[in-house]
C-alpha cells in the first residue's frame, strides 16, 4: 500500500523495534504517488542516521521500511544502496531528448497480432501485403498506418515486448504423451503361463525394385505355439488387421506382446490396439540379443524352410496368408515337435543353472500346453485342451506334413514359373 506516515515520534532503533513487534501504533494516510514514498524513505534514513548504525540495526530499518512502504525487499535494498551512494532514489520518468517518435500505436499492434493469429504468422513479405490489402482494398481504417509497414520493420515489431505480449501465448511445458515409452524395454516374464508371445517380421526379398511379401511370425514363450501370416507390405493398413487376426488364432488369452524395435510394431496404433485388449506391450532391450531370440530362431527353422528366399510378388500375399491359416499353422501347433529345455544345476559351476534337452522334453506345442497345470484356465471361451486334442487326432503327423507340403508345392507352382520376359513379369510354361 502507498502510504504517508505521521511517525515523527519514531527516532530511535527502539521505536523501530517496537513497530516491528506491533507494540507501537501511529496514524497514516495513503499516498497516490511513488515519488512521495521515496521521499519518505529518504527522510527515515536521515532521521535514524542509517550510515552510523550497526549491521543488525540496519536490517531492522530495512524491514521497517519494507513493512510500511509497500515496496518489496529488493526494492528497499536498491533504494537504500542508491541513498548510500548519494544517488536519487527514483529515476525521472521522462523521454530522452533524442528519442525517436513512436509511429505504430498499441491499436496498430493489436491489428497486426489479429492478422497473424488468423493467418498463422506468414512470411514478412506476405504479411505486409495482407496489411496493405486490408486498407486499400477493403477500407479497414485500423490498417491506415500499417499499410506502409515494411517487411524488415515487421520483424522488428515481432521481437518487441509490446507485440509479444499481444501475440505470443506462453504455457508450461507439458510432458509429451507420445514421448512416453511405447512398449517397455524389458524381456517378457511369462512365469510358466501361456499367452506371452514374441513377434517378428521376415522379408521374402525384393527383385529389381519390385516389392515382395513379408511374413509375420509370432511364437508363444512357454508353449512355442506359433502363428504365421503373410502381408503385402509393412504398412499399417496391412499390419493392424493381420495382427488382430493372428492374436485371435491363439487358443489361449494373450497377456504379453514382445517385439523388436521395428516401427511396424512400435507405433501408437499398435500400442492402442494392445492397450484396448489389455495386453502388456514390451520390446527388446539394447545389446540384449536373447530378448527376441525364440522367434528369430523360428524365422529360420520354420519360415525360411517353408518359403525359402525367392522373390514372391506382393499381390500373392492373400494366397500365402490363406495357406498359413489353413495348413501351416495347424501343422506347426498340433503335429510338429519342438525342443523344450530343462534347467538343471551346473556341476562345473556351482550356483548356476544350465539348460539341457532331454528326450521327454521333445513335444508338440499342444502337448506342452496340455502338460501345464490347470491349462484350461488359460484358454479362450469355447476352446479347451480336449477339443484341440480331438482336432489333432483327426489325421496323423505324417499325413499333416504331407498335406502341408502338397499345398505349398501347388502354391509355389503358380509363383515359380514367373520369369522376367522382355520389360516385365510374365508367366512361362514350366519345364517338362
Amino acid at each position: 500500500m502507498i502510504i504517508n506516515l505521521d511517525e515523527s515520534r519514531i527516532r530511535t532503533i527502539d521505536g523501530v523495534r517496537a513497530v516491528l513487534d506491533g507494540t507501537r501504533s501511529f496514524d497514516f494516510t495513503p499516498a497516490a504517488c511513488r515519488f512521495e514514498r521515496y521521499e519518505w524513505i529518504t527522510a527515515v534514513l536521515v532521521r535514524l542516521d542509517y550510515r552510523g548504525l550497526k549491521r543488525v540495526d540496519r536490517g531492522r530499518v530495512r524491514r521497517y521500511l519494507q513493512h510500511l512502504s509497500g515496496f518489496s525487499r529488493a526494492q528497499i535494498t536498491r533504494a537504500v544502496q542508491r541513498w548510500l551512494t548519494f544517488k536519487p532514489l527514483c529515476r525521472p520518468l521522462c523521454r530522452p531528448a533524442n528519442a525517436f517518435a513512436r509511429r505504430y500505436t498499441a491499436a496498430d499492434l493489436d491489428a497486426l497480432a489479429e492478422v497473424e493469429r488468423e493467418y498463422g504468422r506468414l512470411s514478412g513479405p506476405a504479411t505486409v501485403v495482407v496489411l496493405r490489402r486490408m486498407y486499400q482494398l477493403y477500407g479497414d481504417e485500423r490498417f491506415v498506418r500499417l499499410q506502409h509497414l515494411s517487411a524488415s520493420h515487421l520483424y522488428n515489431l515481432r521481437r518487441s515486448v509490446a507485440y509479444q505480449a499481444r501475440h505470443t501465448m506462453r504455457a508450461k511445458t507439458r510432458p509429451d504423451r507420445k514421448a512416453a515409452a511405447i512398449a517397455a524395454r524389458r524381456a517378457p516374464a511369462p512365469d510358466n503361463r501361456p499367452g506371452f508371445i514374441r513377434i517378428d517380421s521376415v522379408h521374402q526379398g525384393d527383385f529389381r525394385g519390385r516389392w515382395s511379401v513379408y511374413h509375420i511370425n509370432a511364437v508363444d514363450c512357454v508353449t512355442q505355439w506359433q502363428v504365421v501370416a503373410t502381408v503385402p507390405s509393412l504398412k499399417r493398413e496391412h499390419m493392424l488387421p493381420t495382427m488382430r487376426a493372428m492374436l485371435a488364432q491363439f487358443p489361449f488369452e494373450i497377456r504379453g506382446f514382445h517385439s523388436d524395435g521395428g516401427s511396424e510394431y512400435v507405433n501408437y496404433e499398435v500400442a492402442q490396439m494392445l492397450d484396448d485388449a489389455r495386453i502388456d506391450f514390451t520390446r527388446s532391450r539394447p545389446r540384449r540379443c536373447n530378448d527376441n531370440a525364440l522367434v528369430e530362431a523360428k524365422n529360420g527353422v520354420v519360415v525360411r524352410r517353408q518359403f525359402g528366399y525367392s522373390y514372391i510378388p506382393a499381390e500373392r500375399a492373400e494366397q500365402f496368408n490363406a495357406f498359413c491359416e489353413d495348413h501351416l499353422n495347424p501343422f506347426l501347433n498340433l503335429h510338429r515337435p519342438c525342443l523344450f529345455g530343462t534347467e538343471v544345476p551346473d556341476t562345473r559351476k556351482p550356483g548356476r543353472l544350465r539348460r539341457v534337452h532331454r528326450s521327454e522334453d521333445v513335444q508338440t506345442p499342444l502337448q506342452k500346453l496340455a502338460s501345464l497345470s490347470n491349462a484350461n484356465r488359460f484358454m479362450r471361451p469355447g476352446i479347451t485342451v480336449e477339443t484341440l486334442q480331438q482336432q489333432a487326432m483327426q489325421m496323423t503327423d505324417l499325413d499333416a506334413a504331407r498335406g502341408v507340403r502338397a499345398a505349398r508345392e501347388a502354391m509355389m507352382q503358380e509363383v515359380g514359373p514367373r520369369r522376367w520376359i522382355g520389360n516385365g513379369w510374365g508367366f512361362a510354361e514350366p519345364a517338362a
